[in-house]
C-alpha cells in the first residue's frame, strides 16, 4: 500500500529508515543541517517531520507546522519535542527507545571498567613513559553492588549485563518494576535512599522531567559510599554539576562517568578536567547497530501509524 506523504529529515538518520519510507511511496526531503530559521520558514509544507536531538521542536516550531500529523525521533528522549504542545494539537509523537538498548548498557559497562581500573589514566601515563604499575591497584567488579536507577529498558539489559559479570543489583523505580525480570536477575528491590547507600556503582536511567531536575545533588552525593562511583548515560539535566564537582573534588565519592550534561557541547571545564571523572560526548547510541536499528523501528512506526490513520478513515 502506497503512503503518499510529505517527510522532512532535520537531523542525519541512518539510509536504511530512508529507503523503508521512500519505498512505501512517501516523499522525502533529507535535510540534516537545516537551521531553525529555514525550519520555522518550511515545515508547513510537511506532514512528517523527523529530528534526532539537534533540532529542537519547540512551540513555535509547532504553530508553524500546519500540515504535521507525525512528528518522531529517532532516539530515545523526547526533551526537544515540545510534546504538550504536540498533543494540544493532536500530533502523534513517536520515538525509538528499544534501539538504544544495548549500545548504552554496553557503554555503562565500560565506563565501570574504566572507573575500577583507572584505564584512561594507565593508557596517558605509559604512553607518556611512566611505569605507574603500583600507583594502579583497582578493583573487580565481581561482588560488587550495581544500583539502577530507573530499571525501564536499558536499566533491564544493564542489569543482565552485569550479572553476567557476577555483579549483585539493586534497582529503584517509581514505577513497578518487571517482576520475572527481577526474579531472572535476583535484583534487590528497595528505597532511593536504601539503594544509594548501597551500591558500590550507580547508573541513572530517567528521563529529563521537571521532577527529575537536579535529582542527583548535594543530598544525594551525600549519602553515596566514599569508595562508589555515579554514572550517568540519561540526561544531564538530571544532574546538578556543581554538586557533583564538590563531591568529585573533596573524595566523598571515588569518581564518576557522564556521558550526557547539562549544556552540550559542554563548558563546565572544571568538572571534566577532574582527575576522578570520564567523560564522553553523549555517545550512548553512537554505534553502527543502534542507529540502523533507530532509524528502521522509527521509520517502520511511521508506517504504522499512516496505515492506522488511513485504515480509521475508511
Amino acid at each position: 500500500m502506497s503512503l503518499v506523504n510529505n517527510v522532512l529529515i532535520c537531523d542525519p538518520i541512518d539510509d536504511i529508515g530512508i529507503s523503508i519510507l521512500s519505498k512505501k511511496g512517501l516523499k522525502i526531503t533529507n535535510n540534516p543541517k537545516i537551521t531553525t530559521e529555514d525550519l520555522l520558514k518550511e515545515v508547513g509544507k510537511y506532514e512528517i517531520i523527523i529530528v534526532r536531538s539537534r533540532t529542537k521542536i519547540t512551540k513555535q516550531v509547532i504553530e508553524a507546522a500546519k500540515n504535521v500529523k507525525i512528528i518522531a525521533r529517532v532516539g530515545v528522549g523526547l526533551d526537544n519535542i515540545d510534546t504538550e504542545e504536540a498533543n494540544k494539537r493532536q500530533i502523534s509523537v513517536l520515538n525509538s527507545p528499544e534501539a538504544a538498548m544495548n549500545s548504552v548498557s554496553e557503554l555503562v559497562i565500560g565506563f565501570m571498567i574504566n572507573l575500577s581500573r583507572k584505564i584512561l589514566l594507565a593508557d596517558a601515563e605509559t604512553k607518556k613513559g611512566n611505569w605507574i604499575k603500583n600507583e594502579l591497584n583497582g578493583t573487580e567488579l565481581r561482588g560488587k553492588y550495581l544500583g539502577i536507577i530507573g530499571v525501564g529498558s536499558i536499566g533491564r539489559n544493564l542489569g543482565r549485563l552485569a550479572r553476567s559479570l557476577r555483579m549483585n543489583l539493586i534497582g529503584y523505580d517509581p514505577v513497578p518494576i518487571d517482576r520475572e525480570f527481577v526474579k531472572e536477575v535476583g535484583m534487590i528491590i528497595t528505597d532511593l535512599q536504601t539503594l544509594v547507600e548501597s551500591s558500590d556503582f550507580i547508573s541513572c536511567h530517567v528521563p529529563s522531567l521537571p521532577e527529575t531536575k537536579n535529582m542527583f545533588n548535594d543530598k544525594f552525593f551525600a549519602k553515596m559510599k566514599s569508595s562508589a562511583y555515579f554514572i550517568n548515560t540519561s540526561r544531564g539535566d538530571v544532574v546538578d554539576e556543581d554538586a557533583l564537582y564538590d563531591a568529585l573534588l573533596n573524595h566523598r565519592i571515588a569518581g564518576a562517568a557522564l556521558d550526557v550534561f547539562q549544556k552540550e557541547p559542554t563548558t563546565n571545564n572544571r568538572l571534566i578536567q577532574l582527575p576522578n571523572i570520564i567523560c564522553s560526548p553523549h555517545i550512548g547510541a553512537q554505534t553502527k547497530e543502534a542507529q540502523e536499528l533507530a532509524s528502521n523501528i522509527i521509520a517502520e512506526k511511521i508506517i504504522q501509524k499512516l496505515l492506522e490513520e488511513k485504515e480509521n478513515m475508511m
